[in-house]
């Protein structure tokens, strides 16, 4: 597939790199005859294939993103794909200073400053915020049923009460907003002092911005007060930042368990580190 999509794409490609930790998307890093590096991604679903489009025409004056050089529809075979620009740098990583993480702040509040279009009909990106805590719940069961056949029945149960408990505990949401869904540290690009920008837009949505803090402070502000200061203070350049340490909690634990059933889906033994991480988290979170 990725060589027809090479083809469809017209590249001289003298190299091919796979991007890691790249956990649905086929994403490469090509480099070209002409010496220019550019990016392929071909999404896993016709769905996220769209939601992906969609955002690159929504942020592209607003964040730092890629640029899209160019798009096939894809085929029967093929759900799509994207070729893209080079953003300068390397993952974010925890080792970085409190100076990108008030950038960090300042990008994650630009996305979230970015209502709904008004006069765009979207096929790919739903808007959730109507009907926030639908949405939360759905996501949450839809995934039980993967859950259930790996946590002991005790362990599962007691998951089970704990969302019903906390989920009546959480403020009203924070919105509506564009919501990345997946702001992670190997989503967020950091060349020398400065972020260049954030990448893979295949699962975002609007709603609330509550549910978007958790990963980025799970692989990256818990571990440094101070990053975690300087990513508040960012933010607030450009947005006021809500509570999180009243939504953090509800919001790690329902990660956790949707991921645990996300392994399910995709392979326990593929995904077994990322398996185990979660399966900590949640019982660290039900003791």
């Amino acid at each position: 597939m990725l060589n027809r999509v090479i083809q469809q794409f017209n590249l001289n490609v003298v190299a091919i790199h796979e991007v890691e930790d790249s956990h649905s998307s086929t994403v490469v890093k090509c480099c070209l005859l002409n010496g220019e590096n550019v990016f392929i991604k071909i999404p896993f679903t016709k769905l996220k294939c769209k939601r992906e489009l969609e955002a690159y025409e929504i942020l592209k004056d607003s964040v730092s993103i890629p640029k899209m050089l160019d798009f096939w529809s894809g085929d029967e075979e093929c759900p799509g794909a994207f070729l893209l620009s080079e953003l300068k740098g390397q993952p974010l990583s925890q080792k970085l200073s409190p100076t990108i993480a008030f950038q960090v702040g300042v990008l994650h509040a630009s996305m979230h400053q970015i209502p709904p279009p008004a006069a765009v009909q979207l096929t790919g990106i739903k808007n959730e915020f109507p009907t926030w805590s639908n949405f939360v719940e759905r996501q949450f069961y839809s995934f039980a049923e993967d859950v259930k056949n790996v946590l002991d029945e005790n362990l599962y149960s007691q998951a089970i009460e704990k969302f019903e408990n906390m989920k009546c505990q959480l403020p009203l949401p924070d919105g509506p907003s564009f919501i990345h869904m997946d702001f992670r540290p190997a989503n967020i690009i950091v060349n020398g002092d400065k972020v260049s920008g954030v990448i893979d837009f295949e699962s975002v949505r609007f709603g609330s911005t509550e549910i978007d803090f958790t990963k980025i402070y799970r692989d990256f502000l818990r571990f440094d007060y101070n990053l975690y200061q300087s990513y508040q203070e960012g933010y607030n350049t450009i947005r006021p930042l809500i509570d999180l340490e009243v939504v953090l909690p509800f919001y790690q634990f329902t990660d956790a368990f949707n991921s645990i059933g996300w392994c399910k889906r995709r392979g326990i033994e593929r995904n077994a580190s990322f398996l185990e991480e979660n399966l900590l988290i949640l019982q660290n979170v039900l003791r």
